[in-house]
């Protein structure tokens, strides 16, 4: 009696929950389809070229040619992105906070490196290559987190036991857990339009089809509850491209979703008992639909066929988090959905297309041969085919019966519309191409011009690239490391990580930046102490595979060599003592020269007592006493007074020279001052 009460709360739980979700899914793809659905398949015919007769601009339209304008521009965006996340290598870097481990950091580098090898084996850059394509094309980029644990296979060799020499060759099985990402159709996901983001949402849900073998293989390996499911499919908007037809064997359609649903049923439904708690309190009076959110828990619901509950369990994820993660191509405030490339190109995409299927209509209504004919005159059940060699059969003069004429003649200014199109296209979506860039710079622009054109250009990419990193990129890897911290435990330890994404310039930023950095270059020369760090720039934005290698050695260039460095202070030292020698020498030259100016100086002032003691002597040789010798001696005295007078006249002359010479040169250099 309790094992049927059990399984009659069981069910009715299940039944609760089901009908939970499944209403709520109903009422968020109708809004979803009704505002976005059309658009989108338009938007993905429009990438594929592919036409549908829903696409006509007119009811006498008879061409399907479409323009591949969109798809280029979608291309475009698609490749700068991606080379601006990836082109550097590394898309993200870790930070150690210190305080959260108790002041022993942990050795961030080793789970970097780690983080970056499993991400390898996910294949985490395709799927981000994906998501990020269906961006472009849709305007939101989806991923849903998955955990799995999978079997790696490594070839071995072991040496048998007791055969020295002898090894078993075969294969070693491990375990390893891995957190896939994988993309999402915005066509198969669903969110509560009152939600702008996901973790604002009641709850979200992800729709598609899967093989009925892995549902199978899901209930056997514990995944899935045992119940009974059978292939299911409706014609719908679930499949990831529009095909002509659709395999439609051993199908099941799966609901996924992430929310909140109510705490009493889930409960009732895992144990089977409801859920004791509180007296209850009518918090919202006589109001049955707010009442059915009161009690609400975070769980994970998987649903088949809209009517079979597979798996139905509480958040077991230890940060608590939603699985789902989403950014927006371009920003539109309020709202969850963005918008693509697809979508700013889409009315000059129109008008291209109609320029040239009205081309193509009007060549052949000009260019193809017709014939006006006398039906009275022709022969009875006459079948009449232009050919050449063809006979035609007339009753009469044929030149009577049959005119040929066409349609006017083709107008060449459809041509140029649609190349003006395609030209406001381009401004639309923000992107470039070889021939388009110069046609739109005037002439007399320059450099400067192509530099604006490319500045406006770059700062558009980098607003995509900011709502990816923002959105996407750093909460992805925040709840891959979460998981892998929760069930690989030996491999990442818990701990507090910051994550800083590391993206690059894009291609065409990266080579703007290059031509700048070359002309700084040249226009520094080959001498300048920053040459290092541009070369270091110039290397580090290209797109070399031996980057890396270039980088090390300019890194080893730039430090000076041990030995090199001692042979360097060696030869300087010796410079110095030579410098310093020779100073020495030139200081005892200076004193040697100070010396002998003394001792000339002195000589100078000692020179007129040397004469007066020579005219004294002289005066005084060769002298008796007496009276002629008295005579005599004055006579020597006044001949030697008149010399001196005569030796200190010719003195003063040269001096009054000497002073009229100086006069002179002043009066000029007054007069000339300049010179």
């Amino acid at each position: 009696m309790q094992q049927e009460d059990f399984n009659d709360e069981s069910k009715e739980a299940e039944r609760e929950i089901v009908a939970f979700v499944t209403d709520h899914c109903d009422s968020w793809r109708d809004y979803r389809d009704t505002n976005f659905l059309d658009k989108w398949l338009e938007y993905e015919r429009i990438f594929r070229g592919q036409w549908d007769a829903g696409d006509r601009m007119r009811d006498s339209e008879r061409s399907r040619i479409i323009s591949p304008a969109t798809q280029q521009a979608i291309e475009t965006r698609h490749a700068e992105i991606m080379e601006a996340i990836f082109g550097s290598g590394t898309f993200f870097d870790i930070e150690d906070d210190v305080k959260d481990v108790n002041g022993n950091p942990l050795d961030v580098e080793a789970i970097k490196v780690q983080l970056h090898e499993d991400f390898k084996k996910d294949k985490i850059k395709k799927a981000i290559d994906q998501i990020e394509l269906m961006a472009e094309i849709y305007g939101t980029g989806i991923g849903e987190i998955l955990v799995k644990e999978k079997d790696e296979y490594k070839p071995q060799t072991k040496e048998i036991p007791g055969m020295s020499g002898m090894a078993a060759i075969g294969v070693e099985s491990t375990k390893r857990t891995c957190v896939p990402l994988k993309p999402v159709n915005p066509k198969n996901f669903l969110i509560d339009p009152n939600a702008e983001t996901i973790d604002e949402a009641l709850g979200v849900a992800i729709e598609k089809y899967v093989s009925l073998h892995s549902i199978v293989q899901g209930i056997e390996d514990g995944k899935y509850r045992k119940v009974s499911v059978n292939s299911l499919y409706e014609d719908n908007d679930l499949e990831p491209t529009q095909e002509t037809t659709q395999y439609q064997e051993d199908k099941v359609k799966l609901i996924t979703y992430y929310g909140l649903v109510p705490k009493s049923e889930l409960q009732e439904l895992i144990t089977g008992e409801e859920m004791a708690g509180e007296e209850e309190v009518e918090l919202f009076g006589d109001s049955e639909e707010a009442s059915k959110y009161e009690g609400l828990v975070e769980a994970i619901i998987i649903i088949a066929n809209d009517s079979v509950l597979l798996k139905a369990e509480e958040n077991p994820y230890m940060m608590n988090d939603r699985p789902v993660i989403a950014y927006q191509d371009d920003t539109v405030p309020g709202r969850f959905w963005g918008r693509g490339t697809a979508e700013k190109a889409y009315n000059m995409q129109k008008a291209i297309d109609g320029n040239l299927r009205m081309d193509m209509d009007s060549r052949a209504l000009t260019s193809a041969p017709m014939l006006a004919m006398d039906a009275t005159r022709l022969p009875r059940g006459a079948k009449f085919e232009i050919k050449p060699g063809k006979a035609l059969l007339t009753n009469g003069n044929p030149s009577e019966i049959m005119m040929p004429f066409k349609f006017g003649e083709t107008s060449v200014d459809i041509t140029a519309a649609a190349q003006n199109y395609e030209r406001m296209l381009l401004q639309a979506t923000g992107t470039v191409d070889s021939a388009g860039m110069p046609s739109n710079i005037p002439r007399d622009a320059g450099v400067n011009g192509m530099s604006m054109a490319m500045a406006g250009i770059i700062k558009k990419y980098k607003r995509t690239l900011s709502n990816f990193q923002e959105d996407f990129l750093i909460p992805f890897i925040n709840k891959a490391v979460w998981r892998y911290m929760q069930y690989d435990p030996e491999r990442y330890p818990s701990t507090d990580l910051v994550f800083t994404v590391s993206g690059s310039l894009g291609i065409l930023a990266r080579e703007f930046e290059q031509q700048q950095m070359i002309g700084l270059l040249q226009t520094l020369g080959p001498n300048t102490p920053v040459l290092p760090i541009l070369l270091k720039g110039i290397i580090g934005n290209s797109s070399l595979s031996n980057r890396a290698e270039l980088l090390q050695a300019l890194a080893q260039m730039s430090q000076p060599n041990p030995q090199q460095q001692q042979a360097q202070q060696a030869e300087m030292q010796a410079k110095m003592a030579m410098v310093q020698a020779q100073l020495q020498e030139l200081q005892a030259k200076s004193q040697k020269l100070q010396a002998e100016a003394q001792q000339i100086q002195v000589e100078t002032q000692m020179y007129p007592q040397e004469i007066q003691a020579k005219l004294a002597a002289a005066l005084s040789n060769n002298l008796e006493a007496g009276v002629e010798d008295d005579k005599e001696f004055e006579r020597r005295a006044r001949i030697a007074e008149l010399m001196l007078k005569e030796k200190e006249v010719d003195l003063k002359g040269r001096d009054i020279d000497s002073n009229e010479r100086i006069t002179m040169a002043q009066m000029q250099n007054r007069a000339n001052p300049q010179q």
